[in-house]
């Protein structure tokens, strides 16, 4: 069972890293779809580029469990630490280098991505196999999947004025 869900997680990387990048272009091709642009980037701001990772990352756990008729007791919770793993890796590397090098490098920031999404699938099947957790953690992790889902939603239509939120190429936040 381990090397069957370490290659599902492998594949993951390979999945999240190229719908993630899709994701960055549907709200435009939608038209400007608001369903669209609730899951998918709406401008270039840091918060709608975690969205990028995290959107993927939450389909293919949910593939992952049609996939695995024996999930690990950990699943759930492994999954959503991985997934937590992601948007915070990706605002830590990038702040850091950007401060670092004094701009942002289109390079940087796609290898960022790419980091954050291996790192967050490779902890998420490491937690697989941890000593048992309580039932309880499996089921405060999904409701912890539920408020990130939720607050990508509201903030893409009500953003905080904030840093994270500013879209330095229009200097507005949101839709």
């Amino acid at each position: 069972m381990k090397l069957r869900i370490l290659k599902l997680e492998l594949i993951g990387i390979v999945f999240i890293t190229i719908l993630g990048s899709l994701l960055h272009f549907t709200f435009e091709w939608s038209n400007r779809n608001l369903l669209v642009g609730a899951f998918s980037a709406v401008n270039e701001s840091t918060w709608e580029h975690l969205k990028l990772a995290v959107i993927p990352a939450i389909i293919w756990m949910l593939i992952e469990t049609k996939l695995l008729k024996d999930k690990p007791e950990n699943f759930f919770f492994a999954k959503t630490k991985g997934i937590y793993l992601m948007p915070f890796l990706i605002v830590v590397i990038f702040y850091s280098y950007k401060a670092i090098l004094g701009t942002h490098s289109l390079f940087l920031d796609i290898l960022t991505f790419i980091v954050a999404v291996i790192l967050g699938q490779l902890l998420s099947y490491k937690l697989m196999f941890w000593s048992e957790i309580p039932q309880v953690s499996n089921k405060i992790a999904l409701i912890f999947l539920i408020l990130l889902v939720f607050s990508f939603v509201i903030f893409t239509f009500y953003p905080p004025h904030n840093f994270l939120f500013l879209d330095p190429v229009s200097l507005k936040y949101g839709i």
